[in-house]
């Protein structure tokens, strides 16, 4: 069975999916590692809606000096 071809999620190319294709899925190893550098400086954040009246919710008090 041929390898599927898929677009690469990090610059839209052609990569195939494959368990012996060792990016997958990304195109190349270069690829894969600008995705993982955005992981590790935080560049991908899932945004979250603050309730004010969450009694978890724990705001820092500011220096009323």
């Amino acid at each position: 069975m041929a390898a599927r071809k898929v677009r690469c999620p990090q610059c839209g190319g052609e990569s195939l999916w494959s368990p012996e294709y060792p990016w997958r899925p990304f195109c190349s190893e270069r690829c894969k590692q600008i995705d993982l550098g955005a992981w590790a400086n935080d560049s991908y954040r899932i945004p979250v809606a603050v309730d004010p009246d969450d009694p978890e919710l724990i705001i820092p008090e500011t220096d009323r000096g």
